[in-house]
């Protein structure tokens, strides 16, 4: 296993900046905001031979034993007890606060290695930025900037010394990536708790709990994934704060990145424009979809049929995927979703026989063949796969730029249920063949010929017009 390296620190002291530097990634968001990372957010990186996974935290608020600051701490004290090793992360140019103090006697009683670093100290003589952190009694304290990359890297050769190089190469698992989307206040991080089996992450009666995109991997009956967390999506016009500008960012970068995307629909709110925008992201992105309704325990008979009728007009655009009817706080409902999931994720990466794909062709054409388009009528020849996630198969014949959408879907639905690709849309791509002579004259007709041939295109044009 790769060694757990846990980021610990009070507000806005440069944890997620840290994160980003250590997985030479920008998927920490980072803002001059106290308190904006909340969840637990995990990364890969290396230095030399040995990779580690690092766990940034939100803002360590100790004393605090209520509300969503109360939520973040658990979180860190979770990821502190998975940690093998922890970097605590102070200020260096505030100086030593009462809160670190606290901390630092915490993060003594859990028995794991710690690390005392010094941030912000850039521009600052090293021994006087440390001076006074000493009596924290963590050791010797390291001067970093987390912004600027200086010492980073020697704190991370500290922190890995007591772990052998190579330690934690293993194959990463070819495995399904879900991106859990949605409205603010649906029910998006209550779904991964029960899909996870613990608390993983915040789920708080609140919108715009999670502002972030949050990778949480959970193995059920031996098959490995991936969930995504993310931000709820509101109307752009009520998206404000710049923090949830980067934060809807985010979720249309994991719905870019997942193979298979749940949206989530609350059951007791009118399926909105918000949502038929954020299923046509979807859907324009190719991601296979499987769409949970929840909240669906508590809605009576009446409201029921109506939710349902709603949805068959709103989102009639999604016929292909599956439509799941949830409670994702009771649990009720959720096996059927993860059947689901697998059913759309196989669909989305099927690898379907160029042989097969030409033979349902033909049998399509054969029963309906595409209109004419002026003097000639298309001709499909043949079909192979030109992708997965989605799904692409491209047709290639002659005069198929004059191939209109009904008959595009026509061949879409065709190849669907050959296949039976069900949770994924499906894209047809028409390429039509080059004549190798258009343009070109041919240089062996007579002047002769080519006037005959010109008087009898004109007479067939005043005859049959």
């Amino acid at each position: 296993m790769k060694p757990t390296i846990v980021l610990v620190g009070r507000p806005n002291v440069g944890k997620s900046t840290l994160f980003n530097r250590l997985t030479k990634t920008r998927d920490a968001l980072v803002h001059d905001m106290p308190g904006l990372t909340r969840d637990r957010h995990y990364g890969h990186g290396r230095v030399g031979g040995k990779p580690y996974l690092v766990v940034d935290t939100g803002g360590f608020e100790p004393v605090v034993d209520s509300g969503i600051l109360a939520e973040m701490a658990r979180q860190t004290l979770q990821a502190v007890d998975e940690g093998d090793a922890i970097i605590f992360l102070v200020d260096g140019r505030n100086g030593v606060a009462p809160q670190d103090m606290i901390i630092a006697e915490r993060l003594r009683r859990t028995g794991r290695p710690v690390f005392l670093a010094v941030n912000k100290t850039e521009g600052m003589a090293q021994a006087t930025a440390v001076a006074e952190f000493h009596e924290l009694g963590l050791g010797n304290p390291v001067a970093i900037s987390s912004a600027h990359g200086e010492n980073v890297r020697e704190l991370l050769e500290l922190v890995l010394e007591a772990f052998p190089e190579g330690a934690g190469e293993d194959v990463e698992p070819d495995h399904p990536k879900i991106a859990i989307v949605g409205r603010p206040n649906v029910g998006k991080s209550t779904l991964v708790n029960t899909l996870v089996g613990e608390e993983r992450v915040i789920a708080f009666d609140q919108p715009g709990t999670t502002r972030d995109s949050i990778y949480v991997d959970f193995e059920r009956n031996g098959r490995h994934y991936t969930l995504i967390d993310t931000a709820g999506v509101r109307r752009k016009g009520r998206v404000i704060e710049a923090i949830e500008k980067f934060s809807v960012i985010k979720t249309l970068q994991a719905i870019e990145d997942a193979n298979v995307v749940v949206l989530v629909l609350d059951a007791q709110q009118e399926i909105s424009d918000q949502d038929a925008h954020l299923a046509g992201f979807i859907l324009e992105a190719g991601r296979a979809l499987v769409v949970a309704i929840n909240k669906w325990d508590d809605l009576e008979a009446y409201r029921r049929e109506r939710v349902k009728k709603e949805m068959e007009w709103r989102l009639s655009f999604l016929s292909f995927a599956r439509f799941h009817f949830i409670s994702a706080l009771k649990g009720s409902g959720i096996a059927p979703v993860l059947k689901s999931i697998d059913e759309a994720y196989r669909a989305a990466m099927a690898k379907l026989p160029t042989p097969r794909l030409t033979q349902v062709l033909h049998d399509a054409v054969a029963r309906h063949a595409p209109p004419k388009s002026g003097f000639f009528r298309p001709k499909p020849k043949y079909a192979h796969q030109g992708g997965s996630n989605p799904p692409i198969i491209v047709v290639h014949g002659n005069h198929l730029d004059a191939i209109g959408n009904d008959y595009k879907r026509y061949l879409e639905n065709t190849f669907r249920d050959a296949f039976h690709l069900l949770g994924t849309p499906l894209r047809v791509e028409f390429k039509a063949s080059i004549n190798p002579f258009e343009g070109k004259r041919n240089k062996t007709v007579s002047e002769r010929q080519e006037n005959k041939a010109r008087r009898e295109r004109r007479w067939r044009k005043k005859t049959f017009s």
